[in-house]
């Protein structure tokens, strides 16, 4: 029997995202545009729309729907932005910033994970997103300064290079804290300095780096 894939993503919008008071009508329009399915493994295709991190190898996972719409709202776009991504992954997250964002520029530490990564963006339309293989916790100099720039893997401290990297007046969202709890944290850079505000509790793989953890 064939998914009915839209309703499923119809279902997770109302279920997870929207009923847990996301509220940013871009991301929910984002959320709803992005066919996650087509992000993972086809034998997880029936479990794409569950509220759920799903494996992708390399021990490395595809956050769950709420958590890419939270973080997603939490830097709040409104179109023109330049954005950088730490840890590409899948490219779920990446596509969702590139329907927020006018440009997206993502740094992804597994090689093998960028071919495919870009294939799939690429097939969707998203040709507002450059993409390459680094060390994220450096970020990514050439295009900085940048307006919102989004962590997607934990880190003990928030990577000095990146907030260096953070335009006057940019956000920046990251999980901070240990290898099992983090807090995720919104930092604004203003012209007096850096203002921090936590937004919760939450859990993500370990961010790999020069100035994250050690591999």
């Amino acid at each position: 029997m064939a998914v009915n894939y839209e309703g499923a993503r119809q279902k997770m919008l109302e279920s997870q995202i929207r009923a847990r008071n996301v509220r940013d009508p871009r991301v929910l329009e984002a959320i709803r545009r992005v066919p996650r399915h087509l992000f993972v493994e086809e034998a997880l295709r029936d479990r794409a729309y569950l509220d759920k991190a799903l494996p992708i190898g390399e021990k490395q996972t595809i956050s769950q729907p709420y958590m890419v719409a939270a973080m997603s709202e939490a830097l709040k776009l409104r179109g023109r932005e330049r954005v950088l991504e730490i840890g590409t992954g899948s490219g779920y997250q990446t596509a969702v910033l590139a329907e927020l964002a006018e440009s997206v520029f993502s740094i992804e530490r597994i090689a093998a994970f960028v071919p495919v990564a870009r294939r799939r963006l690429e097939s969707l339309g998203y040709y507002n997103v450059l993409i390459k293989v680094g060390d994220g916790t450096i970020g990514w100099s050439e295009h900085a300064p940048y307006d919102a720039i989004l962590v997607t893997a934990a880190a003990p401290h928030v990577p000095r290079p990146l907030l260096e990297q953070l335009q006057v007046g940019g956000l920046l969202v990251a999980p901070i804290g240990g290898e099992e709890t983090q807090s995720l944290l919104r930092i604004r850079r203003d012209e007096d300095g850096f203002h921090e505000e936590d937004l919760g509790e939450c859990r993500f793989v370990k961010l790999i780096g020069r100035h994250g953890w050690e591999q």
